[in-house]
């Protein structure tokens, strides 16, 4: 008689991957809590996004976005230098598609299939919104006259499309990780590492002359509304969708 396990052996190292993740995984009241703290600084950025947004329509860039940029472009180190090219590169075709779509894979294959689904969705949404956003506000990009430009682009410079790919995808794999794991040295090295990366790209783009700093914070801004909808729409769905996956499980709209 045929094994059933073994005719698939991929179930075996699924079913052990799915254990690991649920012993990892924090409570659902706590991961509820985190959720509400991340929402509320998200819901306040919307607001002073648009007062940029407003006033960068209409200014090719600011006084203190000339200062930040020579500063930043006067460090001189290797190290440095790579850094900022390399996340750079993570955000460009075709790479940026292994990127994003490997990390989406795992949480499915581990049995975090609604997180799959919503950072697929973060990631889609947020692009979306950063081409709609540029055509809105129609900023040049940085002069190569004023300031280093290393590479030319021709499309608008407000906002920045590379920071808001990172916080639609970073950021939500960032939020997944300070709501649903465990308190641990994995969980802490994840936030650090995911912060860093979050941090360290919008002065990337000032670094390689792609966008002032005030197009930076604008997408800092923009993406903390955008994270606070697709939290909102992650928090509707799981126990609505989702509510019996392999891990992570959220029952609490059947119990109420």
């Amino acid at each position: 008689m045929t094994d059933p396990v073994s005719d698939n052996p991929i179930k075996p190292v699924a079913q052990a991957a799915e254990q690991v993740a649920k012993a990892a995984v924090a409570p659902n009241w706590v991961r509820r809590n985190r959720a509400r703290l991340f929402q509320l600084y998200g819901f306040l950025a919307l607001v002073a996004f648009s007062v940029l947004a407003f006033f960068a329509h209409s200014v090719n860039y600011f006084q203190p976005d000339l200062f930040i940029a020579i500063a930043i472009q006067s460090i001189n180190n290797g190290v440095f230098d790579i850094l900022m090219r390399v996340l750079t590169e993570l955000g460009n075709a075709p790479g940026v598609l292994v990127f994003w779509l490997l990390p989406v894979g795992l949480l499915f294959v581990v049995g975090l299939r609604w997180e799959s689904v919503m950072t697929l969705v973060s990631v889609i949404g947020v692009s979306v919104l950063s081409q709609l956003a540029k055509l809105v506000v129609g900023r040049p990009r940085p002069d190569g006259a004023i300031v280093h430009v290393f590479s030319l682009t021709s499309d608008f410079s407000f906002p920045s499309g590379h920071v808001l790919f990172y916080i639609g995808f970073v950021g939500f794999l960032w939020f997944l990780s300070y709501t649903l794991l465990k308190r641990s040295w994995r969980r802490t090295l994840a936030l650090w590492v995911l912060g860093a990366m979050l941090a360290l790209i919008g002065v990337s783009r000032i670094y390689l002359g792609a966008h002032w700093a005030s197009d930076v914070f604008g997408s800092y801004l923009l993406g903390s509304a955008w994270l606070l909808f697709a939290i909102a729409m992650y928090r509707w769905g799981k126990p609505r969708f989702f509510a019996h996956q392999p891990v992570a499980a959220d029952t609490s709209k059947a119990k109420g």
